[in-house]
């Protein structure tokens, strides 16, 4: 509470606004500060309160406040499991919505079809934990499938817990596509960014960013667009890419492209200057063989595997249906 109280001092004297970088990183560290010390402020007053109605009850003899008292208990048990696991978060962004790509790599359609089964996870994944989500670019595979696809996850901690999934995914199945029903290997990869605060600023050149325009490459019907309102833009010096085609106009895929841009490129100048994040980079190598961070077996047995933390499911269906919470708390409390 002390540095707490010493960032908001810092913050009310006017000369710290002379230096926007340096009130900008005080800022972030109170809002970082609070997220994690109020939450828990909060809990110990239901504690609190809860104490206050068990001694009333006790003295009363009120039998009827018993399962009211039972449900309370239950209800901050779960809340203290919560707060436990947000304990685990260290990022500076973690707290952050997030922008979630997922690529195919080796196996040609049957990798295209990963991809669009590992979607399916992370959307289910989302929806139970009340995450938003906003498909804003994808790119079909020739045959089926999907080749790469972005998605926006609005939510507290969005970041923090999908940042645990970057690397390849790994699937071994009898492939559906094959007709004499041989067992494949296919490969994706998954990468995550956080989406930048707007006290946050990226500055960027006009000059290093080169802006294209397509038509959307939509599943067809009457909903796909038939002018050119699709947005991509290359930062030329980095060689980052970002687009965007899921807006109806052209001004619009633009802004969140740029969002995205901006997402990517304040994840890519933070890790040139933090050198400790050389595990990260690590999960960025080709997309086959021996780089997995995650194995799923549905033949000759099912088992899905993360091979960092050694967690081991049996019931592949489940995480597929987006049960994937033991892996992202074992790799969070490696992390720590």
């Amino acid at each position: 509470m002390e540095i707490r109280k010493e960032l908001e001092s810092r913050l009310n004297d006017p000369n710290i606004w002379n230096d926007r970088e340096e009130a900008q990183k005080v800022t972030r560290e109170i809002k970082k500060i609070k997220s994690v010390v109020e939450p828990w402020i909060e809990m110990k007053k239901e504690v609190d309160d809860l104490v206050e109605l068990y001694e009333l009850a006790k003295e009363e003899e009120e039998e009827e406040l018993e399962k009211e008292i039972k449900e309370q208990l239950d209800f901050l048990k779960k809340k203290f499991d919560k707060l436990e696991k947000l304990s685990l978060f260290t990022d500076e962004n973690d707290a952050s919505n997030a922008y979630l790509t997922i690529h195919s790599g080796a196996g040609g359609t049957e990798a295209c079809d990963w991809v669009s089964m590992l979607l399916r996870m992370y959307l289910r994944w989302a929806e139970k934990n009340g995450y938003k989500t906003e498909i804003v670019d994808i790119l079909p595979g020739e045959e089926a499938g999907i080749k790469s696809v972005t998605v926006y996850v609005k939510g507290s901690y969005a970041y923090g817990y999908l940042k645990t999934e970057i690397g390849i995914h790994r699937l071994v199945r009898i492939s559906p596509f094959d007709s004499n029903a041989r067992r494949h290997t296919s490969f994706a990869s998954v990468y995550c960014t956080p989406e930048v605060d707007d006290d946050i600023v990226i500055d960027i050149n006009p000059k290093d960013i080169k802006i294209d325009t397509y038509r959307s490459q939509g599943a067809g019907g009457q909903h796909v667009n038939k002018t050119d309102s699709a947005v991509r833009i290359t930062h030329i010096p980095t060689g980052i890419v970002a687009q965007c085609q899921n807006e109806r106009s052209q001004h619009k895929n633009k802004e969140m492209a740029m969002k995205i841009l901006k997402s990517k490129l304040y994840e890519h100048y933070k890790k040139e200057k933090d050198k400790e994040r050389q595990e990260e980079e690590k999960n960025k190598k080709d997309i086959s063989w021996g780089n997995q961070i995650r194995s799923y077996v549905f033949q000759p047995y099912t088992l899905v595997k993360d091979l960092r933390t050694g967690v081991e499911v049996g019931n592949g269906n489940a995480v597929l249906d987006g049960e994937i919470d033991v892996f992202i708390e074992a790799a969070l409390k490696k992390a720590v």
